[in-house]
């Protein structure tokens, strides 16, 4: 498989080498291969090399899947997406060497953290949108992204990898193949309809800025069919805590229809995206010349090698994949940007040390009198709970928070369609008033027949784990309207200064929860 090199290790023992690499540790095993890290002997540098069987890819009839990474990412070359420097072939085995990222997944960081402070969601998010962004003006799509697939460097950069299903995208064609992980995988392509491709991708992304952001998934399920219907449906909690701003992206990104889907370009124009936004990510065509050779790289691999600058400058415009001098040429060049953009947040990072914190306003303090913590479901995906354990010891991680034992509403494991159905039928037997903000979330009002004022409240419906929903009932002050995308229920002792009566609004939870038990139970005695 490998070239056994003259080097040693320190117990004496020849160390493996393919080409100019010599093979360390193993990172990881697969199903038809594993990785390891190596040092390219030339300069130095560290890289990953992913160490395929040919017995076993053929057999496994991923041969495809192979060589359409393979393809993809002799393509690419960003910041943000791991590079592929070379490929080395042997009877036996296909060597992948890779960019060598340290940080781990994505997945495992959000896993670690919980929900992200928005900065730092932010910041990730950029980085992702402008790496596939990058992919699509190139026409191709991933078509897998999950935080499992987004690997993270020393400095917590994204980096995307396996591209293994994607797809090359043809002006006017359509994909219909049903592929990536279902939890992320947009309505479209599980129920096998046809897509042009970048939707998809915008979907992925909607969903890996919501577990971001709430540290859960927007749609869970052990039960596969079940998760579907969520999917297809498109309805997900939003947590209190999210403002408006990001709320409207995640709605917009996260549409069942790919026609009123967002695109990459109403992404990167949108106000919550273009806060904070490097200049590096969407540079301009004058800043993006590849033509221009740097300097202080070609100085490293003549000094290195002991070769000439005109010799270097000749295999970097052969375009060869397998020359020595052009692959140490990439490698020094990608380690010289990684260390100025280390040197930039570093001296970021010195600035705001030194800068007094921002003040606290109330609207940072999280309020233990707002919202529900049972809305947000508490495990991420199967492989989160095998990972926890089910339980967690460490109460800074900010995962799953603890049940609420008390909430005013009615708790249902129901379908949502069906307990709405029950809400409205009861709510026109009491003669109720309303109108719909959506299917889910109703204003409603009673004309009261002795003081003949109105009461005013809403009626939302959120989901509190796989299988149990809560309708929550929250007060409304007459001249209060909430818009369309609230989704948060205030407590009642923050609406008592408001001119009306308190009582009349327990009445009148009152009377819609008897009416929905005297149906519930006429229907079934019938």
């Amino acid at each position: 498989m490998a070239d056994k090199g003259q080097s040693q290790t320190s117990l004496g023992q020849p160390l493996m080498k393919i080409g100019y690499y010599i093979l360390g540790e193993t990172l990881g095993v697969g199903t038809f291969g594993k990785v390891k890290t190596a040092r390219h002997e030339l300069t130095g540098h560290k890289v990953a090399v992913k160490i395929l069987n040919r017995q076993k890819i053929k057999n496994l009839d991923v041969v495809g899947k192979i060589r359409r990474e393979i393809q993809n990412l002799k393509l690419f070359r960003h910041p943000h997406i791991i590079k592929l420097y070379q490929v080395i072939s042997t009877p036996t085995d296909i060597f992948m060497i890779m960019e060598y990222v340290s940080g781990g997944e994505l997945f495992d960081y959000i896993v670690k953290h919980g929900k992200l402070k928005e900065a730092d969601a932010r910041r990730f998010f950029q980085q992702i949108i402008s790496g596939v962004d990058y992919c699509h003006r190139h026409m191709v799509v991933h078509r897998d992204l999950k935080p499992e697939n987004l690997l993270l460097d020393q400095h917590l950069n994204v980096k995307i990898a396996d591209f293994g299903l994607s797809n090359m995208m043809m002006d006017g064609e359509f994909l219909r193949t049903s592929c990536g992980s279902p939890n992320y995988a947009a309505p479209e392509v599980i129920s096998g309809k046809l897509y042009a491709g970048p939707e998809v991708d915008i979907w992925s992304c909607g969903v890996i800025l919501y577990a971001l952001l709430c540290g859960t998934l927007p749609f869970d399920d052990e039960h596969v069919p079940t998760l579907f219907r969520k999917i297809k449906s498109g309805i997900f909690p939003i947590p209190d805590y999210l403002n408006k701003s990001v709320v409207n992206l995640l709605v917009y990104m996260l549409q069942v229809d790919p026609m009123k889907r967002a695109t990459m370009n109403d992404i990167k124009e949108h106000d919550w995206f273009k806060k904070d936004l490097p200049a590096y990510l969407f540079p301009t065509s004058n800043d993006q010349d590849t033509s221009l050779i740097n300097t202080s790289a070609l100085v490293e691999v003549c000094e290195k090698l002991s070769v000439t600058e005109r010799e270097v400058h000749s295999a970097l415009l052969s375009n060869d994949p397998h020359d020595q001098l052009a692959i140490a040429y990439h490698l020094i060049l990608d380690n010289k940007r990684i260390e100025d953009e280390t040197s930039k947040l570093e001296k970021n990072n010195f600035y705001w040390a030194s800068s007094p914190p921002p003040t606290t306003t109330t609207s940072d303090i999280s309020s233990p009198g707002k919202g529900h913590p049972e809305r947000m479901a508490i495990a991420l995906t199967g492989r989160q709970r095998i990972m926890s354990g089910g339980n967690s010891t460490d109460k800074n991680k900010g995962t799953p928070m603890k049940r609420a034992k008390w909430h005013l509403g009615i708790r249902s494991q129901s379908k949502p369609f069906d307990i709405m159905t029950e809400v409205y039928r009861a709510m026109k037997a009491l003669d109720f008033e309303w109108k719909t903000a959506n299917p889910f979330h109703i204003i409603v009002r009673r004309h009261h027949p002795v003081t003949k004022k109105y009461t005013k409240m809403t009626l939302q419906l959120y989901q509190v784990d796989y299988k149990s929903y809560l309708l929550d009932f929250k007060s409304l002050a007459n001249n209060e309207e909430p818009n369309d995308s609230m989704s948060s229920s205030e407590s009642i002792s923050s609406s008592c200064q408001q001119s009306y009566n308190i009582m009349e609004f327990f009445e009148m939870c009152a009377a819609l929860i008897a009416q929905v038990w005297i149906l519930y139970y006429t229907v079934i005695w019938s």
